[in-house]
């Protein structure tokens, strides 16, 4: 898990991403939709159209950083905002990036047994 500070915020970025941006892409998304920092330590979470691929921003005071999750099976759900963003704590990030609603936890799919 990415080792957030408890001042960090997580923000959720409304409607889908062209998820061929790279850093400097979605720092100006940042920038300008949302009016925020991107180096200002909190996390900023994309998603694409499909709902399976997100990237997160952040700056660990450091460097820019820029993760990348792709769930095999399942979706990242998103809030239904074409605009703006929304902040989660970053337990419910920990849900979203294990495919699990964070509005409500359970799984986006249904595991099935091994064996």
């Amino acid at each position: 898990m990415i080792p957030v500070s408890a001042d960090a915020r997580v923000w959720l970025v409304t409607g889908h991403t062209d998820m061929r941006k790279g850093y400097a892409s979605l720092a100006l998304i940042v920038q300008e939709t949302l009016r925020r920092n991107p180096n200002g330590g909190h996390l900023f979470v994309f998603r694409g159209r499909r709902g399976d691929l997100a990237k997160i921003l952040w700056h660990d005071g450091q460097g820019q950083c820029l993760f990348v999750k792709r769930l095999e099976r399942g979706r990242f759900l998103w809030p239904s905002a074409s605009s703006g963003a929304v902040t989660i704590s970053s337990a419910q990030l920990g849900y979203l990036l294990s495919g699990i609603d964070w509005r409500a936890p359970q799984y986006t799919w249904r595991p099935e047994a091994a064996g």
